[in-house]
């Protein structure tokens, strides 16, 4: 099975034509259940050799790090190690310039771009540490750790930025954007230090930068309405990103991560995940709700053991949430085309275009 990315690089290397590729496209649209655009497509597996190259890189740079905690300088007894993550972010580079440089494998292409910007953070965070000495990180001087925890997010981010460039893999642009969001949080925290204000400050911060990343992502998803280009996965990426930074810092001022949980604040917990509802059918996004979907199980969860339940929370929870998202997921092109329909113009036209799909029926010309 191809994807549409698969189609644009056939493009790239002049294997087929733009306009064979056009035609295909829409022959696949109108024989297809549903629109390529209504799928929300993004390459994982192009075939399980993805999997075999996946696990072993990971056990290689597991080796990797564990040789490097045993040989090089770390941050106290049990703290990072300089070498592991150096080891690490260079051996991810290396196998990026065969596995994802010229194999294009999806999955490890993932694995390795992670890898990466984690032994990046972790080398910028030993090396500017170190001299500072292990004292700078305990008591008093939480705000030093903050502002080297600044410096090395920093680093990751032009890291990730180095590796975009040369590789070009969208979940890049996510975890630069991750990097700079805590690159943001550790300044909060430096400013106001070990104080009463810095719980709502830093909670305030996340929540401000999820909007920032969300309305990041939608620059992206504007730029290719039609989902058919690179450009439509870096915005998938970013929408994951996006929820946990807006939905973590509500569901902690309303005391659900922290076991206080209420009739009350379980309603607002669901009315919250509707409104994100809302937005995923009007921006065509499911990943805006899969990426919140880990609070809303726990609130949920939470208010099921609250009334009683104990010994089935987790199912009824399961079994309340897993209807709804199936319920939806069949009348999702129904749905969105009814909210679209009724938006401006002016919005609709930024908008991936709105499909009305009888279930089981193709699509009209």
């Amino acid at each position: 099975m191809y994807s549409d990315t698969d189609i644009e690089r056939a493009v790239a290397a002049g294997a087929i034509s733009a306009d064979a590729a056009g035609a295909l496209r829409r022959y696949l649209a109108d024989h297809g259940t549903t629109p390529v655009v209504d799928e929300e497509q993004f390459r994982l597996l192009s075939g399980f050799n993805d999997i075999f190259v996946a696990i072993a890189s990971v056990l290689l740079l597991v080796a990797l790090a564990w040789i490097g905690d045993s040989i090089g300088p770390k941050l106290g007894r049990d703290g990072p190690s300089l070498m592991a993550g150096l080891f690490v972010a260079a051996a991810a580079w290396g196998l990026a310039e065969f596995f994802t440089r010229q194999r294009r494998m999806a999955l490890p292409s993932i694995i390795l771009l992670l890898a990466f910007a984690g032994g990046a953070f972790v080398t910028a965070l030993v090396a500017i540490a170190l001299p500072i000495g292990d004292a700078a990180f305990q008591g008093e001087n939480d705000r030093t750790a903050a502002l080297v925890a600044a410096a090395a997010a920093a680093v990751a981010a032009g890291a990730t930025w180095l590796h975009w460039r040369r590789f070009r893999v969208p979940i890049t642009i996510a975890a630069g954007a991750a990097a700079i969001a805590g690159l943001v949080l550790a300044l909060i925290a430096f400013a106001i230090g070990d104080t009463p204000a810095l719980r709502a400050a830093m909670l305030t911060g996340a929540f401000v930068l999820g909007v920032g990343v969300f309305a990041f992502a939608m620059w992206w998803d504007a730029s290719d309405r039609e989902r058919k280009t690179r450009r439509a996965d870096v915005g998938f990426w970013l929408h994951l990103l996006a929820a946990p930074l807006i939905v973590h810092p509500v569901f902690q001022a309303l005391g659900v991560l922290d076991n206080r949980v209420s009739m009350g604040s379980a309603v607002i917990v669901v009315l919250l995940y509707v409104l994100l509802a809302a937005v995923a059918l009007v921006i065509d996004r499911r990943a805006l709700m899969v990426s919140a979907l880990a609070y809303v199980l726990y609130a949920l969860s939470a208010l099921f053991r609250e009334l009683g339940a104990v010994g089935l929370n987790l199912a009824l929870t399961a079994l309340v949430i897993g209807s709804a998202l199936l319920l939806l997921s069949a009348y999702w092109h129904m749905v969105r085309a009814a909210i679209v329909e009724r938006l401006p113009e002016g919005f609709r036209a930024k908008l991936p275009p709105a499909h009305e799909v009888a279930v089981g029926q193709p699509v009209s010309a």
